[in-house]
């Protein structure tokens, strides 16, 4: 095959069409609205997540964030966690010691003496370490988060204008 086959066929006009951008977006829509798909692998309902994040992105504590849902602290947590929020109550080796204790090498007691967690702490890191946080979920609120990420960094951040 040569150039001018592969070229045969293919005309040169003096303007393009403009097809537009195909995009969604579904960001305009309430967050209830965007988490409703996932509710049911959610451990409270759409409109109770919600709360949460938007509670959790204003720039309140978890447990802030749960209280104003109406749901325990530990609820909260969960749900910002599979939504792709990072809220381990432990750190790498905590996670290693969870990782060992979920393989059965180690007792429940050692673990949570080695983690220097409490119950609680080590129940809600053992529910982390066995859930992976969900992908529809993590877009569903995607822009709720960043803006909570950027308005405590705000003043310290060049404005476009700045940079010109």
């Amino acid at each position: 095959m040569t150039l001018s086959d592969i070229a045969a066929g293919v005309e040169v006009t003096t303007h393009q069409r403009d097809h537009g951008v195909a995009a969604v977006d579904e960001t305009g829509a309430p967050l209830p609205e965007r988490l409703a798909p996932v509710a049911d692998d959610l451990p409270c309902s759409a409109t109770t997540a919600a709360t949460v994040v938007e509670t959790y992105a204003a720039g309140r504590s978890v447990g802030d964030a749960g209280r104003a849902a109406g749901v325990a602290p530990v609820v909260a947590a969960k749900t910002l966690h599979l939504v792709g929020e990072q809220v381990s109550p432990v750190g790498p080796q905590g996670r290693e010691i969870i990782a060992d204790w979920l393989a059965g090498d180690i007792s429940r007691s050692d673990a949570i003496a080695l983690a220097g967690v409490t119950e609680q702490e080590f129940a809600l890191a053992v529910y982390i370490e066995t859930h992976e946080p969900l992908p529809a979920a993590r877009d569903a609120v995607e822009g709720a988060l960043t803006t909570a990420e950027r308005d405590p960094l705000g003043e310290t951040m060049s404005d476009i204008g700045e940079l010109l």
